[in-house]
């Protein structure tokens, strides 16, 4: 289990690509497992959030990664699509847990404006992760992966704000 969060470290640290998870079905249970924990932690350490906000976050992670893997597919790469979920997942799960990780402990001791900062960077540097893992299984330039997930990303705003809209606040 620790090989596994050291390699899903590297992926987040962009020095390692889904290649380097193994292609096991286990596996993929494995951090299935992992990134619905890291949804419910989520959700119950985060006053904000319920469990209407976890059902929707779910629905809006598969509907990503319904994208991601038509892309793959329609690339001609559905060899490395386990790999690539596994990849995604993974590091969705390790990121979200550092952002569970910042409001809980960062909070206390600094304000509360520079600890929603900063797990706001944690959230946000989800896409240049999930472009990382998508240029790598598609053999493309990182900008191009980059470019997807943003895609992605804005997709999955849509369709949150669609699903939940009292996040929509009037001006």
């Amino acid at each position: 289990m620790l090989a596994l969060i050291e390699t899903l470290v590297d992926i987040i640290r962009l020095r390692k690509g889904p290649d380097a998870l193994p292609h096991s079905t286990f596996l993929l249970v494995v951090i299935i497992a992992l990134w619905l924990f890291a949804g419910l932690l989520m959700t119950f350490l985060t006053a904000e959030l319920d469990e209407e906000d976890f059902v929707i976050g779910t629905v809006t992670g598969i509907a990503g990664l319904l994208c991601y893997a038509a892309i793959i597919v329609l690339s001609g790469k559905s060899a490395r699509l386990m790999q690539a979920v596994m990849a995604l997942l993974g590091c969705g799960a390790l990121l979200s847990l550092m952002f569970v990780a910042g409001n809980v402990f960062l909070t206390p001791f600094l304000s509360e404006n520079i600890s929603n900062f900063i797990v706001t960077l944690i959230l946000l540097w989800t896409v240049p992760v999930e472009g990382h893992i998508i240029s790598k299984t598609l053999d493309r330039h990182w900008y191009i992966g980059v470019a997807i997930a943003m895609a992605v990303f804005v997709f999955q705003l849509i369709l949150y704000s669609v699903m939940n809209p009292v996040t929509i606040v009037p001006g």
